[in-house]
This record gives C-alpha cells, sequence and structure tokens, in this order.
C-alpha cells in the first residue's frame, strides 16, 4: 500500500557522515529551488549564480557533499565555479588562489613546465 511505501520511506535512513549540517542545508536548499516546478530558467539561472558565491570552504564541502549524494546537477554548477576560479591564472596564482603550498623542488617544477608546456602557454 502506498502508506507502507511511505513508512518505509520515513524510516529509512541515510549516512551523511561526511556532510555537516550546515552543508546539508545549503544542499536542501538548491534542491528546492530546483524541484520548483513554477520557477524561470532566467531566475534559476541566477539563483545557480548566487548559489555558489560562497566563500572556499563551503564551497569545497558542497562540492563534496554533491558528488557524496550524486547529485549531477549540483556538482555541475560547483566544478563551473572552481573552473572559472582557475581559468586564466597561473600556477603560482592557482596556488595562491586555493592555499596550496608548492611542494616542488624549482628542478622538479622546471622540468614538469619542460614536458606540460602546452599547458603554460
Amino acid at each position: 500500500s502506498q502508506a507502507h511505501d511511505r513508512d518505509d520511506c520515513a524510516s529509512t535512513t541515510i549516512p551523511l557522515t561526511n556532510v555537516d549540517s550546515k552543508t546539508l542545508v545549503k544542499v536542501i536548499e538548491y534542491c528546492k529551488k530546483h524541484a520548483n516546478e513554477t520557477i524561470t530558467s532566467k531566475d534559476l539561472k541566477k539563483f545557480n549564480s548566487e548559489f555558489v558565491d560562497e566563500d572556499q570552504a563551503i564551497l569545497y564541502n558542497v562540492l563534496m557533499a554533491a558528488n557524496f549524494l550524486r547529485n549531477k546537477d549540483l556538482l555541475n554548477i560547483l566544478c563551473e565555479k572552481v573552473a572559472n576560479m582557475i581559468k586564466g591564472k597561473s600556477p603560482e596564482e592557482i596556488r595562491k588562489t586555493f592555499n596550496i603550498e608548492n611542494d616542488f623542488s624549482p628542478e622538479k617544477e622546471e622540468q614538469i613546465r619542460k614536458e606540460n608546456a602546452w599547458a603554460f602557454e
């Protein structure tokens, strides 16, 4: 019966040990907005743009949650945001943007730049 199906659904637990409550609230906000059938595509685009306009820690957590939950649409807008943060930047600028330590020796970095010259054009 339908009532029985609802009971099963309500008692089903989805383990989200990797997702904190603040992140889950963001994921639910995204899902609710995208489930709203009355929203225009223009408004949805505006929502998506504002949704990804967050600090890096939140973006990272939501991206990891979207991946864990296999939410392809959310994952896509977040990956696009990260790609736009990288686009046109030098490796040094990217390291600074994402607070990544350069652990290459000058020799190793030079070797990588030579082997992948196309990526630095």
